[in-house]
């Protein structure tokens, strides 16, 4: 083994990390101004004021911002731990944490035989590119869970189970870190999990499940795939409007709700196609799991009516954790999630007001983005299905490239 060079490449790892979240927590402190709006507003005026209500024992009923599992409470109460510091400070080491918690449960799990360290790195060139949003949002912390929960759920499913539903009671999403779980004892542990922890908040916070309301009523975002529509529409007569609504810029006027309900419709879809896949596949070898969860969430981000520049973080995330195989099949995928962080920050914050305009930078900015998503989604899925599905059943892709030859899992 080959101990000097594995050395080396750790503390480039190690180095690398440290130089660009140092940049990161200067720009969210405010040392250096990054271009573009205030992405640390969030933390400093809506979270904390989320904190000045939750303290009391209640959730924010009245406010239609709050839009978050009971769960989410913990993230946004956290800087508690750190009294010394403000609250936005606090909540900004907090998230560098988090970041440095899935940087070294990436290093341990690239270790050892069919492991590689191309995950940690993933991850460390990943975060960095979507800019200071990514440590001024809690989604890093959630993205951290999601990492512990894919990462022991080969060996201890049970585990895996107990952290995918405590993810899900934070920011819903880590559920769909589940589709490839064969174990039923992670499945049943996450069921007992998330109604342990769901009855625990609605005994003793009023207003636990308040967030479903405000959820159904959102519309679409003018990030979201959807958004396109009307951003061209506006230069071909579109008499609609852009608005704060409901803690985000959305889209208000004439075609908007059907739409939103394409959208739910596509969201439907691609949990079919999930659905069909987990009847068919066979190979379900441990580096499936992640690979699964990574065409789950990359599906259920482009149909979304909203992305926000901090969904690419979950993203990254789960890169990473595929990553850390070597008979992952998300290689591609994980090059475009890349690049779709890239073109992210040149989204949000630095090109955010030609999004708003919806002038012809700003739509090619978001054509780009979410175009690389979708090839992103569309790749993850056909290289999936051509991995674990048997070659005689009847596939959504055609059938033109060679898939792995892996040896099944009984589950």
């Amino acid at each position: 083994m080959d101990t000097k060079g594995t050395g080396r490449s750790s503390a480039w790892l190690l180095a690398t990390w440290g130089v660009t979240r140092v940049m990161l927590l200067l720009f969210v402190f405010r040392v250096y101004a990054f271009p573009g709006p205030d992405v640390t507003s969030d933390v400093s005026v809506i979270y904390r004021g989320w904190y000045e209500v939750l303290r009391q024992g209640t959730f924010p009923l009245d406010d239609v911002t709050w839009q978050y599992p009971p769960a989410a409470a913990l993230a946004v109460l956290s800087p508690a731990a750190l009294p010394f510091l403000s609250y936005a400070h606090a909540f900004f080491v907090l998230a560098c944490l988090a970041d440095a918690v899935v940087l070294a449960l990436l290093r341990y799990a690239g270790r050892g035989p069919g492991r590689s360290p191309r995950g940690a790195w993933v991850w460390v060139a990943g975060v960095p590119l979507l800019g200071p949003t990514v440590y001024a949002r809690y989604d890093v912390m959630v993205t951290a869970v999601a990492v512990a929960a894919l990462l022991a759920g080969v060996r201890h499913p049970r585990v895996m189970g107990a952290l995918t539903a405590l993810g899900a009671l934070v920011k819903v999403w880590p559920a769909l870190l589940l589709v490839g779980a064969v174990r039923r004892r992670a499945w049943a542990s996450a069921v007992v999990t998330a109604a342990g922890v769901a009855l625990l908040f609605t005994v003793s916070m009023p207003g636990a499940f308040a967030f479903l309301t405000f959820q159904r009523d959102r519309g679409t975002e003018v990030e979201s795939l959807g958004a396109l529509v009307f951003h061209v529409g506006r230069h071909f007569g579109w008499d609609g409007a852009v608005l704060l609504n409901y803690g985000s810029i959305e889209f208000l006027g004439p075609r908007v709700d059907q739409v939103s309900t394409a959208a739910l419709a596509l969201t439907g879809v691609a949990f079919g196609w999930l659905l069909l896949w987990r009847l068919r596949a066979t190979r379900l070898d441990p580096h499936v799991l992640a690979d699964a969860a990574l065409t789950a969430v990359l599906l259920f981000t482009v149909t979304s009516r909203v992305i926000s520049p901090q969904y690419l973080v979950w993203l990254v995330g789960l890169a990473a954790v595929c990553l850390s195989h070597r008979a992952s099949r998300m290689g591609p995928p994980a090059v475009l999630v890349l690049l779709a962080s890239f073109v992210t920050v040149l989204e949000f914050p630095l090109g955010f007001s030609h999004v708003v305009l919806s002038d012809w930078y700003g739509i090619t900015l978001l054509v780009l983005r979410n175009g690389l998503l979708v090839a992103a989604s569309v790749t993850a899925a056909r290289r999936l299905w051509r991995a674990t599905v048997p070659q005689g059943a009847a596939a959504p892709f055609p059938p033109h490239a060679a898939r792995a030859e892996e040896t099944p899992v009984s589950s």
